[in-house]
């Protein structure tokens, strides 16, 4: 009886032990991904050059079926375009601009930070305390009068405002869908941002600064394919005339394509009768079980058009920026 018992003890501990290997069990998880756009900071031209400036704050989550929050990614567009009292263009329209996740040290806050900690560090250390919270604790969170955190677990790491990343994380996790992530997947992020529609103003039209950025949250397995994928745009437009000054209202909303849906009105134009976000997500399942570089191989025409014919009749836009953006978003989820 002894050997018996002795040996069923022993059998638990080795099935203990090889769960504890094996790692948490997958479960169900909802990709999210929450975009905050504001072009409240340009400045008309006058004895300086105007400014255009459109800052969009970016949170991509993966959610767990309990609501908590499983990873958590944040990043920042900040697109500074000038132009002249002359309504002229100062910014080279080709010009792309990196993230400040991609500028790392190179953005300057480190040497001003009371804590020598640079903006995406601090970012970082915000993103991971909200793993493990419901959206209502990350909500919850103890700020001064500032918006700065007054919570002894962020204090040391995080030492600028935070509204705009609960906002974009609030964001982020009403938009989690059910897209095929597990709760044991990774999860990345990818911004791409232009200029090339900016246009000079003129003494009949109003000039245009347009930050065009694409957004990607993907979550990938253990083979590095994609489990889901979510794309979305936003065009930041500060206009102004021929005398520098700016035209746009300041304060207005800046939507997302996602968010404006059938409002954005390509599907009228569209020879498949489909809105852009319709053919976003059309895209964003094709690239399923794809590795970075599988998606980085798409196939595209001369003119940036799908060459695949699983994808033209639900892509008819161009496919180049969703590549791009897709592809980032793998490779950075780490």
């Amino acid at each position: 009886m002894k050997k018996i018992v002795a040996l069923l003890l022993c059998m638990t501990l080795v099935a203990g032990t090889l769960t504890a290997c094996g790692g948490e069990k997958a479960t169900a998880a909802k990709t999210g991904l929450g975009v905050e756009t504001s072009i409240a900071k340009s400045t008309p031209a006058g004895e300086e050059d105007g400014l255009a400036e459109i800052d969009s704050i970016i949170a991509a989550v993966l959610v767990g079926t309990d609501g908590k929050i499983l990873a958590c990614k944040i990043d920042a567009a900040q697109t500074k375009i000038n132009f002249s009292a002359e309504g002229k263009l100062l910014t080279d329209p080709s010009t792309t601009f990196k993230t400040k996740q991609e500028l790392g040290a190179e953005y300057g806050m480190g040497k001003a930070s009371s804590i020598g900690k640079e903006w995406n560090e601090q970012a970082d250390a915000f993103a991971a305390y909200t793993v493990g919270k419901t959206v209502d604790e990350v909500k919850g969170v103890a700020v001064n009068e500032e918006g700065v955190p007054t919570d002894a677990d962020l204090t040391s790491s995080v030492t600028i405002h935070v509204g705009d990343f609960i906002a974009a994380v609030e964001k982020a996790v009403a938009n989690a869908k059910d897209l095929g992530a597990k709760s044991t997947d990774k999860l990345g992020l990818g911004v791409n941002t232009e200029m090339s529609k900016s246009t000079d103003a003129t003494a009949d039209a109003a000039g245009l600064a347009e930050a065009y950025s694409m957004y990607s949250v993907v979550t990938t397995d253990a083979n590095g394919k994609v489990t889901s994928c979510y794309v979305d745009a936003s065009m930041g437009d500060v206009n102004f005339d021929a005398t520098g000054a700016i035209t746009s209202d300041l304060t207005a909303a800046v939507a997302t394509k996602q968010e404006l849906g059938d409002a954005y009105g390509m599907k009228a134009a569209s020879s498949i009768g489909k809105e852009w976000n319709e053919q976003a997500d059309a895209f964003g399942s094709y690239v399923k079980g794809k590795t970075a570089s599988e998606i980085g191989g798409i196939a595209v025409n001369g003119e940036g058009y799908a060459a695949d014919a699983d994808l033209i009749s639900s892509v008819t836009v161009h496919v180049g920026p969703f590549i791009s953006v897709v592809e980032k978003a793998a490779a950075n989820a780490k």
